[in-house]
Parts: structure tokens; sequence; C-alpha cells
């Protein structure tokens, strides 16, 4: 207990005035919830604490590992007086933000605890006794979140915390079972694989543990071979991707494909992805989210991705959540992490207009001409877009070429310029057949703007 105060004191949680961060609305927790992990179990877990704690007048509480509340599921009175002290969804309870407690402790220790009363550091939380324990990832011991019972001191009981630590074990064994199915399906799916790559092969998970290995091989099932951010061995072996993980071969290095990624992100047609050929419609969001990373080729944090989609209101969570489908969707080796980056080939209308814009190759502008994402309200998309189009208009209002005129005036980059149509009326011919069209354009469009 001292190390934990130790810790939230260090933290500058100030006992008398401390309340939990809100890390998600309402509008994103279905979001995040049905990405998270520990998702299937609401139900068992409910079954199995609430209908021996309901009577005692507890909630059950179901966190993520950054010790946000997901699930709080209880005795009515009991949520009503949660609500009153933000004991409630969407919190983050971890002890950096609001001091010792069983949640943020468990976390933090990565130990079953159980906090009563005053040994809460902040004085809110004083009259709430809690038991939690965490829940761990069996493929790689990170910890996936904690499951909690909280309720008023009078419901304080030896047996709350034994309850919820053997819930937690009941869902780290059906976690470990599921996981030895699935190693036993990659094994049967992938043994001839094996038998081909010689002596000292092996088969992989993704994340880099030891499944199945060849009679003569040093490695074990269990080991762990490690891998870096982009799915490369560290060492002097070779690594083939599979549906499912990877072939190890020993002392046969081989360089991965990079797969092929092209973008569509100009216009307002629906943007879309195109990985090795396989073409995906996007969401504006995954597209906002890719044109940033094809923008910042280096990578970004979740942090700062969130700070760029969508300013200081940004949420490094919900952008964890949607790069995780979106790499789903590409593929893992297209978007990889730490940092968010890009490992594909890219081919991007953007980076193209971008290259045209840059080397003054007004023909090769206007063919590419079109806004970045229009619809997208981000204020980094919006900065690039109205940059490539001050660009675009630069160069092409300086041109004496009235066909390429002409011809930007008919993208979605110029068709509402007013200065755009006057200049390419002006340079027109006068039996021009559309400098009519120019002429009525302009006329309209300086009516509704009057």
């Amino acid at each position: 207990m001292f190390e934990s105060w130790r810790r939230s004191l260090a933290a500058q949680i100030v006992p008398d005035f401390g309340e939990p961060p809100v890390s998600f609305d309402h509008g994103e927790l279905d979001d995040v919830r049905q990405e998270h992990p520990l998702a299937r179990w609401v139900p068992m877990l409910r079954q199995t604490l609430l209908d021996g704690a309901e009577g005692a007048g507890q909630v059950m509480i179901i966190t993520d590992a950054d010790g946000t509340i997901l699930w709080r599921e209880g005795h009515p009175a009991v949520r009503r007086d949660a609500d009153r002290v933000h004991l409630a969804e969407g919190t983050r309870w971890a002890e950096t933000a609001i001091g010792t407690n069983a949640m943020g402790t468990t976390l933090a220790t990565g130990a079953p605890v159980q906090i009563h009363s005053a040994e809460h550091l902040v004085r809110t939380y004083h009259s709430w006794t809690c038991a939690a324990c965490p829940i761990r990832d069996p493929e790689t011991g990170a910890l996936l979140g904690a499951i909690d019972l909280s309720g008023p001191l009078h419901t304080m009981h030896p047996a709350l915390l034994a309850l919820v630590v053997a819930a937690a074990r009941i869902i780290e064994n059906e976690l470990r079972w599921r996981l030895l199915a699935s190693d036993a399906l990659f094994t049967q799916r992938n043994e001839h694989h094996l038998a081909e790559a010689g002596q000292g092969a092996a088969l992989l998970s993704h994340t880099g543990r030891v499944v199945a290995s060849a009679p003569a091989a040093r490695l074990v099932p269990g080991q762990r071979v490690g891998l870096d951010d982009g799915g490369t061995c560290l060492g002097e072996a070779g690594l083939e991707p599979l549906d499912g993980g990877y072939l190890l071969r020993v002392g046969q290095r081989r360089s991965r494909r990079k797969p092929r990624l092209s973008l569509e992100l100009l216009g307002s047609g629906t943007p879309a992805a195109t990985v090795d050929g396989v073409r995906h419609e996007l969401s504006l969001r995954h597209a906002e989210m890719l044109a940033l990373l094809v923008m910042h080729p280096r990578g970004l944090t979740a942090e700062r991705l969130a700070l760029l989609l969508h300013g200081e209101q940004g949420n490094p969570t919900t952008v964890r959540v949607e790069i995780h489908r979106l790499r789903n969707v590409l593929g893992r080796h297209v978007v990889e992490t730490k940092p968010y980056r890009i490992t594909a080939d890219v081919d991007a209308d953007l980076l193209v207009l971008r290259e045209a814009l840059r080397r003054g190759d007004v023909e090769a502008a206007v063919e590419r001409a079109g806004l970045l994402l229009p619809d997208s309200e981000s204020a980094a998309v919006r900065a690039e877009r109205d940059e490539l189009l001050a660009s675009m208009r630069g160069w092409v209002l300086g041109t004496e070429n009235a066909d390429l005129l002409w011809r930007f005036a008919n993208t979605e980059a110029g068709r509402d310029d007013p200065e755009v149509l006057e200049r390419a009326r002006d340079l027109s011919a006068p039996d021009a057949p559309h400098r009519d069209v120019l002429e009525t354009r302009l006329r309209l469009l300086l009516e509704d703007e009057a």
C-alpha cells in the first residue's frame, strides 16, 4: 500500500480533489468495446460475479489495460452512488489518473488486490471497498485489463477477492485453451512447410512464439524469437509470412517482398486503398489516417496521430482501435506499429500531385487535380488540402495556356473558382466553343456570391 501511495503522489494526485479523467464518451465506447478481447467474456463474468454479488450491493467493473472502465454492471442503487463519484464507464482509473484504487493498483502491480476505505488515496472513495484482479493474454503475457467488484463499505467481505481471482482465472484458462486449439490448427495447416524447410525450421505465432519446430531444431514450443515491428527476425534467420504466423528458416535469411499499396485520396469519390491488386473502399476516418501517414513517412505515435486528426480532443486509445481495424483490412505488413507507419511500397495520388507541383509540372498537376478528402474536418488534412490547392492555383493562373486553364476549370479544384474561370475566359479565343460556358458559369457563380 505504501508503494502504491508513493506512486500516486509522485503522479501528483491530490487526495482532496481527485477525479478520474474521461477517456471515452458514450459515442466512442461501443467501438472500443467491440474490439476489446474481453468483450466475449462479459456475459460469463456477469453470471459468475453478479449472481452472487448483486444481493450484496456490488457493481462489477471491467477495465482495459489502461484502467479505463469499459463495462460497469450490477446493483441499481450502487450504480447511482457510483455515478455520483464518477465511477462510470469511460473514466480512467489508473493509479496515475486517480491514485490508489483496486483497479489501478492491480494493473500497476500485476497482482490481485483489495482496497478498503481509507486505503484509497483520494478521500472521495473512503466510503467504498473494492477488489480487483488483472487478466493477462497467454500469447504475450501482456495485460488485457482488470475485473473488479466495488461497493459501499458495509459490503466488504474477505471472499470478494477470491471470487474476483477465480473469475479472472476462468477467463485466462479459457484463453489458454483457445490458444492451444489455434496452435494445433496452425500447425496442422503448415506442417508440410515445416517438413520442407529443413532441420532448423520452426513455426512461429505472429508475436514470435514458437508453436512447433522440426525434430532437430534448437527452438522448442513456447520459446520466443525476437521480431522487430516489421515482422523481421532479429538474428541470422529468414521468415516467410504464413496465414496466422511465420515459417522460420534458421540460417536462410530471406528478404520479404514489400506489399504494394495504391491510395486514392483526391476528389469527391469514395477513398480507396488497393493492396497487391485487391481494392478496399475506405471510411473517411481510415482515409484520413492513411493520408496523414503518407504525409509523415517516418511514422506517428498514437498521441500525435490523435492530435493531428482531432486536435486537443483527440483520444490515442480510439486511434489505436481504428489502426487495429485498418491493419485487419489492409494487412499487418502494410501499416506497422511503434510508431504507426506505412511500410508498403506506396503509390498515392496525393504523392503524385505533390511531386508534380514540386517540379512545376503544371500539365501533370492538372491531370491529377482534385481536393484532398474534401469531407474531412481534420485540421491537418485541411491544411494540406489548402496548401495543395493554393499551389495548383498559383501555377495554373500563371500560365498562358488557355487549354490548360479550361481543363483545370473543369476539375473539382477549379470549377467554382471565379478567378480561374475569368482567366480561362480571357485567354480563350473569341470563337472558342467553351467561352460561352465559362461566361455562364462565372456569371452564375458571381450571382450566388452576391
